[in-house]
């Protein structure tokens, strides 16, 4: 059983990469030359940044199904206010997670 394990991985590894790019080159034959509505355009533009920060909140807030509240809030917090202040990006990376660091540390 062990064995098996590894060549399932792989097959689902492989299915998903194919189905992700038939999904692609689906929406490519759909659309041809044709543009999208300006509105449509607007809100996929939007859409990276909604699930970034839908997974950033998750793994923030929670451990497996509980909810939780540890330092990870502190360091969320301190970016939440470096990105708001319009720090570089790493910055706010370095910030967040030496503000986690210290809280674990205290």
């Amino acid at each position: 059983m062990i064995n098996e394990a590894p060549t399932n991985l792989w097959l689902m590894i492989i299915a998903l990469a194919i189905s992700a790019y038939l999904l692609k080159m689906f929406g490519l034959v759909v659309l041809g030359s044709r543009q999208l509505p300006k509105v449509f355009d607007r809100c996929l533009g939007l859409v990276p940044a909604a699930l970034l920060s839908a997974l950033v909140l998750k793994d923030t807030f929670s451990v497996g199904q509980s909810l939780v509240v540890d330092a990870r809030v502190a360091g969320f917090l301190v970016a939440v206010i470096a990105a708001w202040r319009r720090a570089p990006l790493i910055v706010v990376v370095v910030l967040a997670a030496g503000a986690t660091a210290l809280l674990r540390a205290i």
